[in-house]
């Protein structure tokens, strides 16, 4: 049976969490799991060819290892564990780009301001930085490439969970709203052979994403048309359904219903909306989704995870009707909605 931990020794490891975030970070920026694919290695060895002193590596190691990311064996050896895989590159679910974004210093400077903004109502990060998240990206090319591998990485694992959920297979065309470079929706059309789709974001979005190995695949390019405009003047007409995957939770109410209603203007008669995102759900329970909620809060103007009783609230307003939330094996959910 686990000893059961005093509060303030629970309370403790709770405010020496950014400790492990920035162990989790060195050995993401050092390769640690690309190093240790091939089998165990000594700290020695990892440390030569990490470029890094083997004594303070070890006690680096030593530490991760005592959450389960890595573990010692004899010899002062480190080997893989099921977490320490996720930090490899080019694999299925990495997470090492989120390790990496979520230590960068424009990321880290506007958590300091986040209770400035929880006083103020202040967005932390226009505070931190002087402009708006994605516009500091534009602003800065090599930290909106590491973004787009972050998001890239986090689809990678969204996307089948949410292919299998619904059943897209009772459309003809599919329009992937802000859709990146169509990893979600190359993931679907993979899943449903007779579906087609529409790739639509920004320009630049797109010409990068006609370069991308998602949607140019063999078996989807043909199926599948790119787009570029913007997501608030309109969208692709003529679709049955259309589909945004952590859109709408970056803006406000006033922001997310122009997208949804641009949505309902350009869709079938009897055309679906659906929202991928996270549904806060009430009660204490642990949620991903309530953590993700104050990282929009720190990152965005406006944007947020939001319940079920929001959600019916701004589809109406963009004169929709919320037919049903489909959880899926991932936290996010499907928030389907028609015409009202």
């Amino acid at each position: 049976m686990a000893k059961k931990l005093l509060p303030q020794a629970v309370m403790q490891n709770l405010i020496a969490g950014h400790w492990l975030t920035r162990l989790i970070y060195i050995a993401a920026e050092l390769r640690l799991a690309d190093l240790l694919k091939a089998g165990p290695r000594t700290v020695e060895a990892l440390g030569k060819e990490a470029g890094v002193q083997a004594p303070e590596l070890y006690r680096v190691l030593r530490a991760l290892a005592s959450v389960g990311v890595f573990a010692e064996t004899t010899g002062r050896r480190f080997k893989l564990t099921p977490l320490a895989a996720t930090l490899q590159t080019g694999v299925p679910g990495s997470m090492r780009a989120m390790a990496l974004v979520e230590n960068t210093r424009f990321v880290r400077d506007a958590w300091l301001h986040l209770l400035q903004g929880v006083k103020t109502g202040e967005s932390p990060f226009l505070k931190a930085h002087g402009v708006p998240f994605f516009e500091y990206l534009e602003r800065h090319p090599d930290d909106l490439q590491l973004f787009g591998e972050y998001m890239t990485s986090v689809s990678a694992a969204e996307s089948p969970a949410i292919a299998a959920a619904y059943k897209f297979s009772g459309f003809r065309n599919l329009v992937d709203v802000a859709g990146g470079h169509g990893s979600m929706l190359a993931t679907i059309l993979k899943a449903n052979p007779k579906l087609t789709g529409v790739l639509f974001d920004l320009p630049a979005v797109i010409a990068r994403a006609g370069k991308d190995k998602h949607v140019t695949a063999k078996g989807i390019a043909k199926r599948c048309t790119l787009e570029g405009g913007d997501v608030f003047e309109s969208v692709p007409k003529g679709g049955d359904a259309y589909i945004m995957k952590h859109i709408i939770h970056d803006w406000d109410d006033e922001h997310g219903v122009k997208i949804l209603a641009n949505c309902r203007a350009a869709m079938n008669e009897k055309g679906k909306v659906l929202v991928v995102d996270n549904v806060i759900g009430p009660g204490n329970d642990p949620s991903w989704g309530k953590l993700l909620d104050v990282a929009m809060l720190t990152a965005t103007d406006g944007g947020r995870e939001r319940t079920k009783a929001e959600f019916v609230a701004i589809f109406k307003q963009a004169g929709l009707k919320l037919t049903r939330v489909v959880p899926t094996k991932c936290p996010l959910s499907i928030v389907e909605g028609v015409r009202a």
